[in-house]
């Protein structure tokens, strides 16, 4: 029998984000749900909020210390995420360290975004949360949706049975129903950039096909990016291009620096959005570099990771639209 251990995020008195919605309310409701959904399939579920701690660290130990006192094979953290108030959608996330959580992280991201019409904005690997690197079994932690994103908290109330089934599902491996595909959003006005053809992977360690020592296009330094980049650089190389983490989802494509400036590309912090439009699924990619050659007669260079997760091989088509910017929504 699968065994689960599932936790809220933050404490009673340790509060996470706050904006539309309330994360330390929403993530309690949601653990609660996804838990009584597991047990109705035969999952061995344990749940746990944290109404003791007082401060950070108490909290973050506490939670982890419950999680490795109990018999299980899987751990889950429960979160909601932010960043600035806004109409726009955001979209869901799933965090990961291990390659046994990444592979549970894409499942259930997928699912969460598939059933709700979420943004997807993939499993992603961190290295530096207390919860990940403290839980001594299989972890994943769950950003369900943007608290301060209206158009999220929008998506996620009217959708919250369909979210707690889909992560209940992902855990499971049950299907409860057939997902609502999200309707695919009109390219707004403000896109800068669009282009449809044929796509290959770059970036990191393993990829031969850029020197030891290439950089990238309109990033100089690590500092200037550095949630694209491993912590270190790999042995034998110096330049940037091998040390993009192919866990993360970036693209570099022949942007046109009139109106999609080097500065716009790296600083404004707004990502792509890349379908396959044989599936149609759509994951945000962070602008990486330019490229590819225009001798290859492809438009883009994916990610490792971002290639994956869209489902696509190197010359597979896609599309690609910069920056993502979906009109505002109307209540």
């Amino acid at each position: 029998m699968l065994k689960v251990v599932i936790s809220s995020g933050h404490g009673k008195y340790i509060r996470g984000a706050s904006g539309y919605i309330d994360e330390v309310d929403e993530a309690r409701k949601v653990v609660e749900t996804v838990a009584d959904e597991l047990r109705e399939v035969g999952v061995e579920v344990t749940t746990y909020h944290d109404d003791v701690s007082d401060s950070q660290s108490e909290n973050l130990d506490r939670i982890v210390d419950f999680h490795n006192s109990k018999t299980r094979d899987l751990d889950i953290s429960v979160h909601f995420n932010a960043y600035q108030t806004t109409q726009k959608p955001m979209g869901c996330e799933v965090l990961y360290v291990s390659s046994t959580g990444m592979e549970i992280a894409d499942e259930v991201v997928d699912r969460i975004c598939d059933a709700s019409g979420l943004i997807n904005r993939g499993p992603k690997k961190r290295t530096d949360l207390a919860f990940l690197n403290g839980t001594e079994e299989p972890a994943i932690l769950i950003e369900t949706c943007f608290v301060d994103s209206k158009a999220d908290v929008e998506i996620y109330e009217q959708n919250y049975d369909l979210i707690c089934g889909a992560i209940a599902d992902a855990i499971s491996g049950e299907d409860h129903g057939e997902p609502i595909p999200p309707e695919p959003p009109e390219p707004p006005s403000s896109v800068l950039f669009a282009a449809a053809g044929t796509c290959s992977t770059f970036g990191g360690p393993q990829d031969q096909g850029v020197s030891a020592s290439e950089g990238l296009a309109f990033i100089y330094d690590y500092d200037e990016a550095p949630y694209l980049f491993l912590p270190y650089q790999p042995s034998g190389t110096t330049g940037l291009a091998r040390r993009l983490d192919p866990s993360t989802f970036y693209i570099a494509c022949r942007w046109s620096y009139d109106t999609t400036s080097k500065l716009m590309l790296r600083d404004s912090m707004q990502m792509a959005l890349v379908t396959n439009p044989d599936t149609g699924a759509q994951r945000l990619a962070h602008p990486a570099d330019w490229g590819p050659h225009g001798d290859t007669n492809r438009i883009c260079d994916l990610s490792p990771a971002l290639a994956e997760s869209l489902g696509v091989i190197t010359d597979d088509e896609v599309e690609v639209m910069y920056p993502y910017l979906p009109a505002t929504p109307t209540s």
